[in-house]
């Protein structure tokens, strides 16, 4: 693998992992900020609350990336169609310009003579 690749590749995994762990901590976060509106539990009602409640956050918070990473292959796949496309015409209408233009000198050519 290129230096380069491997690099980026490297930078990436470090980016997800700190933005995963970002994420667990907003979620220990809003749980701490849940069973605080709830006084009245036990230290060990509010563990379980708490852990309750990250674990589901972790859980829907998979989830979406998931969706969101499928949706992102697709996306790059139908760009990718749509770009092979456009180079395809491009290319005709450059092909059929010149093929035009040549025509067009050799026409002229042949009457100028």
């Amino acid at each position: 693998m290129e230096p380069e690749k491997e690099s980026a590749r490297g930078l990436a995994q470090v980016e997800g992992y700190l933005l995963w762990n970002a994420e667990v901590a907003e979620a220990r976060r809003h749980a701490r900020l849940f069973t605080d509106a709830m006084p009245w539990l036990t230290t060990a009602q509010r563990e379980e609350v708490e852990r309750v409640y990250v674990t589901d956050r972790v859980a829907l918070s998979k989830e979406m990336l998931t969706r969101i990473a499928a949706r992102a292959v697709e996306l790059r796949e139908e760009y990718s169609a749509r770009y092979d496309r456009l180079r395809a015409r491009c290319v005709a209408v450059s092909v059929l310009t010149v093929g035009a233009l040549c025509g067009t000198c050799a026409a002229l050519t042949l009457v100028g003579r």
